[in-house]
This record gives C-alpha cells, structure tokens and sequence, in this order.
C-alpha cells in the first residue's frame, strides 16, 4: 500500500547535498491534489507547500530566509499558466518554527495564514489531513509525495505539478549519511521498476521534516493565528 498522507515536508535542499525535488516523477493528474499550493514571488514558483486548514499552508521554513513576500497560488498545476482555474492569495502572516536550525536545517517548518478563506471547489480549497502526535512511519513504506521540484538530480524545477514514490529508510541507515534528529525523516526514491535507489557519490537519501512531532506547535500557531 502507498501512503498519501503528508506525515513529513521536503528540505528542498540539504547541507552538501543536492536539492531534492520529484526525482524520477511523473506529472500528476492536473487538480488531483488539491491542497498543494505554489508559494510565489512575481508570478515566479518558489516553493512549495500545502493548505492544513482553510487560512493556513504548510511549507518549510528555510523558504523564508530571505523574509519573502509570498503569494500562495492554491490548486495550482502549471505554474506558469495563471489561468488555468487556480486562486491567488496573499500571504498576511509568516510563522517559522522558532527553532529552526539553518546549519543542520533542524525544525524546518512554517506555517503561513493567507487573507480570507481557501474557496473550496474541485481544484482548491482541500486541506490534507495530518497525522497522529508522534506517529512513525514504518522502514520501507512506500509513500506518493509531489511538488514542482526537478524530476532529476541538478535539473531545474518544473512547471508543472509531479509526483513520485519514495520508500522510508530507517535512520540508522539514513544516519551514515546525515545527522538525524527525532524530527526528521528519511526516504529513498523509486525508478521505473520501483526499486528503491540505493545511495552513491551523487545521490544521497533524501531528508524530510516529520510533521507528527510538530502537531502541538501546529495547533497552537493556528489557534493563534485565528484568534489574531
């Protein structure tokens, strides 16, 4: 079974490592994932993140580094068509998780509250469902993850939305190549015969931030950010 639930978010990149993006990805079915949502500066796709409630998106806090004026594009596709029935809305409160570490990328995850509500239709609007406090995922799950990443390593983003499958690798394994914390997550990528892709010179597993063990930082940012 391959599990769909956002239970981590990607570091688009990684200290010494290439950026990860949708490595051997295929486009999605256009509006098949209609909580994903393109972070944009000038029209221009940035990152990527997904909607959690009706006035927050999910993305990683390194995306705001360079304090960003963000525009979240909701049921986005293709990136670079702005009519192809998405929704624009500005981006009016930015929270990073206060502990974000840039050296390790450690608690790499913001929340973002858009102006108004997310329109629910069949292209936005979808919020995903978080998983359980502290829950794992067990070594070699296969899971579906997607984004506008580069579908190979040292290829550019592209335009439009991909997704691919990635097996969980456990952390001992995973710790030969990065410094773990609890708060991280592990993953190889699937080639066209899904085997996983076992790590070299130029291709090292590819590390995420687990979101169960944020789940009460979570709560309190959104309640707050309802309240504000």
């Amino acid at each position: 079974n391959v599990v769909n639930r956002f239970f981590f978010t990607p570091h688009f990149y990684i200290r010494a490592c290439v950026k990860v993006g949708i490595i051997n990805g295929t486009e999605a079915k256009p509006h098949s994932r209609p909580y994903m949502v393109s972070l944009q500066m000038g029209g221009r796709h940035m990152c990527g993140g997904f909607l959690v409630s009706d006035q927050f998106v999910m993305t990683a806090a390194h995306c705001y580094m360079n304090r960003p004026r963000f525009t979240a594009v909701l049921g986005a596709h293709d990136v670079s068509n702005s009519a192809e029935g998405s929704v624009s809305m500005e981006v009016v409160a930015y929270y990073p998780h206060q502990q974000f570490n840039l050296r390790n990328l450690d608690y790499d995850i913001m929340l973002l509250k858009v102006n108004g509500y997310a329109e629910i239709n069949k292209n936005t609007g979808h919020w995903i469902t978080l998983p359980q406090r502290d829950e794992d995922i067990p070594a070699n799950t296969v899971c579906s993850v997607a984004g506008w990443g580069g579908t190979a390593a040292f290829h550019p983003p592209t335009n439009r939305l991909m997704e691919t499958k990635i097996t969980i690798i456990d952390r001992h394994s995973c710790g030969q190549y990065w410094r773990l914390t609890t708060r991280m997550v592990c993953e190889y990528i699937h080639f066209d015969n899904y085997t996983p892709k076992r790590c070299d010179s130029t291709l090292r597993p590819n590390v995420y931030a687990r979101i169960s063990g944020f789940l009460p930082w979570i709560s309190y940012i959104i309640t707050r950010g309802y309240l504000a």
